[in-house]
């Protein structure tokens, strides 16, 4: 029998943990109030909140030299949904999860999909993995290889096979519940004149037209772009408008997906969101942090302030000529010399504290001082938020929901890692991170 995280565990720390919490509640209901904010509505929001988990990132990650494992590591993604529920019955708002193909793929489809549901997980966007070699097909002896791109690639032949497992990617999606896929490709260049700039990307859309072709309705399709990495002088998606001109040309069930580290340092990623929103065309998040570039580090951790702006024209979308925007929530970290499961919690929090400061942000004076031109004033009601310390209504919010009022903190007490170390003596090279 494996070690889980309880009821019964959570309910008795909150026990110990409750009239602290409380008495926390009260004074932030009390300062709220005096701000003419009802505590509740953004508690009930909150408990709708969702933000899902990836599979690789319950594993070490690691850099382009080197990846050191840690203890309890998960072998294969039956390990990996269990990390997963680990952090779910903490936080409660990460009831779903996002797989990697061919990473996670297992015989049996259905068994993987009843497994998750008996943890009370669901699936989320499923992510293609062209940036690695695909594994020989039977009887075949034609070397193929991504190494110079995949569904740019010069190669028609390169270009079906990778439009064959974005296709297989769909399907096994189906199977998963899931009703995305989230395409993120390395493809590009490394040398001035390697490659014709416009073929590339007319090639990517010809063959991502036959990959959308293949979504049943209401399935969405996710472009990532990246600006770098491992492609360094040029990126076929490389940037928010070579996504947004290929999502325009694959049509309706085609977005953009914008992750937070696939930026140049001083790019005004909040602006980026506000820009997809109005076009219609922003399909989801990965969140994560960066100092320097993809660094893949706990959302939060750098800039708290940007992720709080992201959430910021979140909210403000639904008040202008958008309608609702309901972008896909997703992290994706790498987790290099923290415990994954306690990184991801944390994570978690953070994500739901940004959307709860955008939900307490004046919007009317804030709106009052945009047209009239005062800069300080406009930026101040985004400041009075953003300084609010919202932790007791995220705590409410999951013990409403069966969570833990310290998630991280019970992780640490309740012996997991260590439980897990013991369950999953190391073999070999883990399944998870990246490295």
């Amino acid at each position: 029998m494996t070690f889980a995280i309880t009821e019964e565990m959570i309910a008795g720390d909150t026990a110990k943990a409750a009239p602290a919490h409380d008495d926390d509640l009260d004074a932030l209901t009390r300062q709220l109030a005096r701000r003419g904010i009802d505590v509740e509505p953004v508690i009930a929001r909150l408990l709708a909140f969702e933000v899902a988990l990836p599979t690789w990132a319950v594993g070490t990650g690691g850099t382009r030299f080197a990846r050191f494992p840690g203890p309890g590591e998960p072998r294969h993604v039956w390990d990996k949904l269990d990390d997963c529920a680990a952090v779910q019955a903490l936080v409660r708002i990460t009831p779903r999860v996002s797989p990697h193909f061919p990473w996670d793929r297992v015989d049996d489809l259905a068994a993987l999909r009843e497994r998750a549901e008996a943890l009370g997980l669901g699936f989320d966007a499923v992510n293609s993995n062209t940036f690695q070699d695909p594994p020989p097909r039977e009887g075949e002896n034609r070397p193929r290889s991504y190494k110079f791109g995949s569904l740019s690639h010069t190669d028609p032949a390169v270009r079906t096979d990778a439009v064959a497992h974005n296709i297989d990617c769909i399907e096994m999606a189906q199977a998963l519940g899931s009703t995305a896929l989230s395409v993120w490709i390395a493809d590009g260049s490394n040398y001035p004149g390697q490659s014709n700039l416009a073929r590339a990307f007319d090639r990517y859309v010809d063959a991502m037209k036959e990959v959308v072709a293949a979504a049943p309705e209401g399935f969405r399709v996710f472009v990532e772009h990246k600006i770098y990495e491992p492609a360094f002088y040029s990126t076929v998606i490389s940037d928010w408008g070579s996504s947004l001109m290929a999502a325009q040309e694959l049509g309706p069930k085609a977005f953009c997906l914008v992750d937070l580290g696939h930026h140049a340092p001083t790019v005004n990623i909040e602006q980026i969101v506000a820009r997809l929103a109005r076009a219609g065309k922003l399909g989801g998040f990965h969140f994560n942090d960066s100092k320097y570039g993809d660094d893949d580090l706990d959302a939060g951790s750098i800039d708290p302030f940007r992720l709080f702006l992201v959430f910021n024209e979140l909210e403000e979308a639904p008040r202008g000529k958008v309608g609702g925007v309901t972008p896909a929530h997703m992290i994706d970290q790498s987790h290099n010399v923290t415990d994954p499961v306690e990184s991801l919690i944390g994570s978690a929090v953070e994500i739901a504290r940004a959307q709860a400061q955008a939900m307490i942000v004046d919007r009317d004076a804030l709106r009052e001082a945009q047209e009239a031109n005062d800069a300080l004033a406009a930026h101040g009601a985004l400041k009075a938020a953003f300084r609010t310390d919202v932790s007791p209504l995220l705590a409410e919010a999951r013990r409403r929901a069966g969570g833990a009022l310290d998630p991280q903190g019970l992780y640490r007490r309740s012996g997991y890692r260590a439980a897990k170390s013991g369950e999953r003596p190391a073999t070999g090279p883990a399944s998870a991170g990246i490295v």
